[in-house]
């Protein structure tokens, strides 16, 4: 198949071509309007210091678990692609490994998004494979070591108007604020609240992370009410360093409302090492409800991102860590999890919360209904595994007849693979005017109207839903 598929002007449009005619239409109408990414994970220190890019395996490989994952399925083993305590692979040889497995993305949503970045980043003129993976190496490599290939160059040449980071709550967010103090810099780098580690008393460095945070904000108060006073200080503190936000990757969704005696309990015999299973749960779901009335009072918005199994293969993060491919999506009830929460807070003034979801069985089931009532709920667009075209026009199909188009968050990017992310809100953007056109030459929806509804999805709900 050849590379020019990449820069097909009617890529992933519809295949009929009167729909197709309109689809087209709504996609020139929001081609070129700024990329607003309220969710991600790239390094704000890599925008405040300009970093060069690393060589192609490293920039594009090894740290992408969306790829390193499949290649491992087909055979090859992970320290052919990541390294091992035995040293360091090539990067040039890791790249061979990628080109030999290339076929394997066909269909993929990464293939999809790689093939974008090889055509309309880094200017490829042929199709990735063993053969011609020392030309393709040669020519990224080339290509990074441009002066203008800078993050801060791209940043611009991506249109990129609000890039979010997520950052540790103990974080002194010193690149935000260098970048924000910056003349020269005319971006919006975001940083965002994310407690996991502070929250869940499974996490292996939680004892640690709660000491560290009563003794750094807890206004001299030690135990349970040092520890809510200083995630209530820490949490102003982004603020005023611009935050909007503040996730959460949790197992479930699951909320708890206990009174402050019983957390303390909790909380103390977490501390003493005699928290029970139920117990991590109880207090993980107790500290969701209290991050929940934080963003009541503090006005950040609260997303939740549930539902992955993590670390799957125990013997692969023995060795090779978090964040290796090898987690998988579980089942997750949001109706009667998020309920506690929703009773005291889901018709609270201004409070924002955006549902995420690896299960799209809740999409029509539970999250649509919920986000057609409470004002507080919003959806959260398709998520990692499900953030493929197929997957994303699902979410439009199950939930706009329910929630219609207002009560969606916006495209949410959630990547590390910063060159990725004009290939990912491209592909959103022509998805979103696939469906929308569909409605229109099904006479369910008017062509004008259909106009002004993908503005609202591409920029309004991001702008609107995540206070920007």
């Amino acid at each position: 198949m050849s590379q020019s598929i990449a820069a097909n002007p009617d890529r992933l449009l519809p295949a009929d071509p009167g729909t197709r005619s309109i689809a087209r239409d709504l996609l020139q109408r929001v081609q070129d309007l700024p990329i607003i990414s309220p969710h991600g994970h790239v390094d704000a220190a890599v925008i405040e210091h300009n970093t060069p890019f690393p060589d192609p395996a490293a920039l594009l490989v090894s740290p992408d678990h969306y790829v390193t994952r499949l290649i491992h399925a087909s055979g090859v083993p992970l320290d052919r692609l990541k390294g091992s305590a035995a040293g360091e692979p090539d990067s040039r040889t890791v790249w061979h490994e990628f080109c030999k497995a290339w076929p394997l993305f066909e269909g993929t949503a990464s293939g999809y998004w790689l093939r974008t970045q090889f055509s309309s980043v880094f200017g490829l003129q042929h199709e990735i494979s063993a053969e011609t993976a020392d030309a393709s190496y040669d020519a990224i490599s080339a290509k990074l070591l441009e002066p203008g290939f800078r993050p801060r160059q791209l940043f611009k040449d991506f249109n990129i108007e609000v890039l979010a980071t997520t950052d540790d709550p103990l974080d002194s967010l010193a690149s935000h604020k260098a970048i924000a103090e910056d003349p020269t810099f005319h971006g919006r780098v975001l940083p965002t609240f994310r407690p996991d580690a502070y929250l869940n008393i499974a996490h292996p460095t939680w004892s640690a992370n709660a000491d560290r945070l009563i003794a750094a904000a807890g206004d001299g108060a030690t135990g349970y009410a040092g520890y809510v006073t200083a995630l209530e200080n820490r949490r102003r503190y982004f603020v005023e360093h611009g935050a909007v936000s503040a996730d959460h990757g949790v197992r479930t969704p699951v909320t708890l409302k206990l009174d402050a005696g019983d957390a303390a309990k909790l909380f103390d015999r977490a501390r003493s090492g005699q928290a029970t299973a139920q117990d991590r749960d109880d207090f993980e779901a107790h500290m969701m409800y209290q991050m929940a009335r934080m963003s009541v009072e503090d006005g950040l918005v609260m997303t939740i991102h549930p539902g992955s199994y993590r670390n799957h293969h125990e013997p692969t993060f023995n060795t090779y860590g978090a964040d290796t491919g090898h987690d998988i999506p579980v089942a997750t009830n949001y109706t009667e999890a998020i309920r506690p929460l929703l009773q005291d807070f889901g018709t609270a003034k201004d409070f924002h919360l955006v549902l995420f979801t690896l299960d799209e069985t809740v999409f029509s089931r539970e999250l649509a209904p919920l986000a057609g009532f409470y004002p507080s709920v919003y959806l959260g667009a398709p998520w990692w595994f499900l953030d493929a075209p197929d997957a994303m026009l699902r979410f439009r199909s199950a939930v706009t007849e329910t929630a219609g188009f207002s009560r969606s968050s916006g495209f949410i990017d959630d990547t590390r693979a910063f060159c990725s992310i004009p290939a990912r809100h491209d592909a959103s953007r022509r998805i979103e005017a696939s469906f929308l056109a569909r409605l229109v030459a099904e006479h369910r929806v008017g062509e004008d109207r259909a106009h002004e509804l993908i503005v609202d999805i591409v920029d309004g709900s991001p702008r609107r839903v995540f206070k920007l």
